[in-house]
């Protein structure tokens, strides 16, 4: 007996050979198999007249058989199998290619339906179907994706034999399914590979939408009552030194941080681990916030780790934080992949390499990458994990540093991201996080001028790089790639088809990328031999990278070629344009990022745009990004344009695996949401199938 773990194989008509082809298409059990979902479907019901067929378009054709050929080309000698049709409104031509064997499945005045793309035959001087798909009645037939040697005619008959055994059970609860308006399981996985009309696929896909989302949230709702059965340090709030920290800093704090530092705060005082995202744009001041609450933590008794996706950031952030805790003593260590540092009242020129390495693990505060984890270092009486950029890390690395602590205890959780996420959608990504947000921006900082620039004019953007650099401001140039994809091939402006083989069939978009290494040798040599000009990328060693940085940070250099490595966090004040090369290769949150690179003093700062592309799509997100500062909006926008696929953070709570529901359906998560907190208030295990069903899927149970 067959059951929805038993491995296809064992499906009748599969066996071994086929069960390999399957495993390309990741489908390796019968359960993978049920939801291995059409990615289209051709309605054989719509027909299309023989005259009305126009050459380009797709079309189904009702045609009485004529007659069949099978002949071979005297060039190629290729097999072709050709048949004449024709409707009331006129003829065409069927042609097949190499499947000779074809001919013996119509019959001359035999009327079928064909489905394809009309193309115009030439030598014939008509038009023709290529390779049409055929039917004998009119319906919706479901068709897949493939891979070599499996076609969507086998899948759709293995899929049928599998969805005849009984194998597939309700879980969503009666009163969900009634609530909702709701299809049974098995009636949509039917519907969805075999519909009947339409209607019952559409009924079919809201079905699957809604258990998709409504098992993600439920499952992320259930780990965060776990968390609140554990315990966690009680910090105890020392109001005189957060006044005197807030009282110190050069500029006021805004409401917006004020109100994020009053809820994690109140986190920290529970018996409870905090497990709260602070979400600000670029500028909004997340680090300050932060600092705060490591601030609290440490006058409480309890150390603090801090990690970061990138050396870059750490350093950065340890030279931040070091100034802002100069006036209250802290013992503040870094621990990257390639730096040890300290700021103690010790000095560090003291202590060897291995000293220091323990001096800054047993700091009170601990600012480091994945060296925090990959080192094995046990941080005794932690009390808060702050994790910046969070989508940057995987469940299982921010588990392993919370898991640090030699305590019992389980520390607090602060993570933090700079990407914007519209807040309702933000609350059900993030269903398992309490949410901070801090969506006003510091007084005095001047709106960044954003500008998409016509290529014929870069002579001119040129000129005016050269004028910032004269007044002692700073320039950004980012690039795509680190170098060209070509690079070796003198053939590179000759027919792409003759070095197809030695460029490895390379997409010949990637062939007008810009490059790094390209770029620092013409700004450097050609445009600006007169200014500094450095690369920057995240090949090179970190010692190098923190060395240009530094001397960029100390306004040694005038302008840095980069990749995105830059993307986040990096601050040079300085600096006051960000001149971004293929603008269309890169995200709308991406490019938000870069743009926030400037913009973090006085100066008028301004962001250059330059972009290829004639595409609508991507000049309408390019054009939103020119017509909006505010990330948030921006947010919302790329959803309305591009959907959710760019929306960072998704992948970590498994959203990435959503076959039928799509992020930018606010209406639909909102209602799985409200009923996933139904379910968990009167008590899941009631629900014994929906139970099983999470407990298979949540393989770490870990709160990000």
């Amino acid at each position: 007996m067959i059951k929805f773990d038993t491995p296809v194989q064992f499906v009748k008509g599969v066996g071994p050979k086929m069960a390999q082809r399957l495993k390309k298409l990741e489908i390796k059990t019968i359960q993978e198999l049920i939801y291995y979902f059409p990615r289209d479907y051709i309605d054989f019901s719509r027909i299309t007249p023989v005259a009305r067929a126009r050459i380009g378009e797709p079309v189904v054709l009702k045609v009485r058989i004529k007659d069949i050929k099978v002949l071979r080309t005297a060039r190629k000698r290729m097999m072709l199998t050709v048949i004449n049709a024709e409707d009331s409104s006129g003829e065409i031509r069927l042609v097949w290619f190499n499947q000779p064997y074809l001919a013996k499945n119509f019959k001359e005045d035999e009327i079928k339906i064909f489905f394809g793309k009309v193309e115009y035959d030439f030598k014939e001087k008509s038009k023709a179907l290529m390779s049409p798909v055929y039917e004998v009645e009119a319906k919706i037939m479901p068709i897949y994706s493939e891979t070599a040697g499996l076609n969507s005619k086998y899948l759709r008959k293995i899929i049928k034999l599998v969805l005849k055994e009984n194998l597939i059970e309700e879980y969503l609860p009666k009163s969900v399914l009634k609530e909702e308006n709701l299809v049974g399981l098995k009636e949509a996985l039917g519907e969805i590979h075999f519909p009947g009309s339409f209607d019952l696929l559409a009924k079919a896909r809201k079905r699957l939408a809604f258990s998709e989302v409504f098992l993600i949230i439920t499952k992320m709702l259930m780990l965060k009552n776990d968390l609140k059965k554990n315990s966690a340090p009680q910090i105890v709030i020392n109001k005189v030194v957060l006044k005197e920290f807030v009282n110190q800093l050069p500029y006021k704090l805004t409401n917006a941080q004020k109100k994020a530092s009053w809820e994690i705060i109140n986190d920290l005082v529970q018996p409870n681990p905090m497990n709260r995202l602070l979400e600000g744009d670029v500028g909004s001041g997340k680090t300050v916030v932060a600092v705060m609450a490591a601030l609290a933590t440490i006058k409480s008794g309890f150390r603090v780790v801090w990690m970061a996706p990138t050396e870059i950031l750490a350093r950065q952030h340890y030279d931040n934080v070091c100034e802002l805790l100069k006036p209250f003593n802290i013992n503040v260590g870094l621990l990257t992949g390639s730096q040890v540092s300290v700021s103690s009242k010790s000095k560090s020129s003291r202590l060897t390499k291995s000293q220091l390495r323990t001096f800054a693990q047993n700091s009170e505060l601990v600012i480091g990458t994945h060296a925090l984890i990959q080192d094995k270092v046990n941080f005794e009486n932690l009390g808060l994990v702050t994790v910046d950029e969070q989508h940057r890390f995987g469940v299982k690395q921010r588990q392993t540093l919370t898991q640090t602590s030699c305590s019992k205890l389980i520390p607090h959780f602060l993570s933090m991201t700079a990407t914007p996420i519209p807040r309702t959608l933000a609350l059900s990504l993030y269903g398992d996080l309490d949410i901070s947000i801090l969506d006003e921006m510091p007084l005095g900082r001047a709106k960044t001028i954003t500008r998409l620039v016509d290529p014929l004019n870069r002579d001119k953007a040129y000129d005016f790089l050269r004028a910032q650099a004269k007044m002692g401001h700073q320039i950004f140039v980012i690039c795509p790639l680190i170098e060209e994809v070509t690079k070796g091939y003198k053939e590179v402006n000759k027919d792409y088809k003759k070095v197809a083989k030695k460029l490895q069939a390379v997409n010949l978009f990637e062939l007008e990328k810009k490059s790094v290494k390209k770029e620092f040798e013409k700004l450097s040599k050609e445009i600006f031999p007169d200014l500094k000009v450095a690369m920057l990328h995240g090949k090179m060693p970190p010692k190098e990278k923190e060395k240009i940085m530094t001397a960029f940070r100390n306004k040694k250099l005038d302008i840095i070629v980069s990749t995105s490595v830059v993307e986040v966090g990096v601050d040079i004040p300085n600096a006051t344009v960000m001149m971004i090369e293929n603008a269309e290769r890169f995200g709308l949150a991406q490019l938000h990022q870069f743009r926030g690179r400037v913009g973090r003093s006085g100066p008028q700062s301004y962001c250059l745009l330059f972009t290829d592309s004639l595409s609508g799509m991507e000049n309408r997100r390019l054009k939103a990004l020119i017509s909006c500062s505010d990330g948030f909006l921006l947010a919302e926008k790329d959803l309305e344009i591009r959907g959710s696929g760019e929306l960072v953070g998704a992948s970590q709570h498994g959203f990435n695996n959503l076959k039928i529901a799509s992020l930018t359906d606010i209406i639909l998560i909102t209602k799985a949401k409200k009923q996933a907190e139904k379910v968990i208030t009167s008590g899941i295990r009631k629900y014994l199938g929906l139970y099983e069903q999470i407990i298979d899927s949540t393989s770490i149970r870990h709160l990000e």
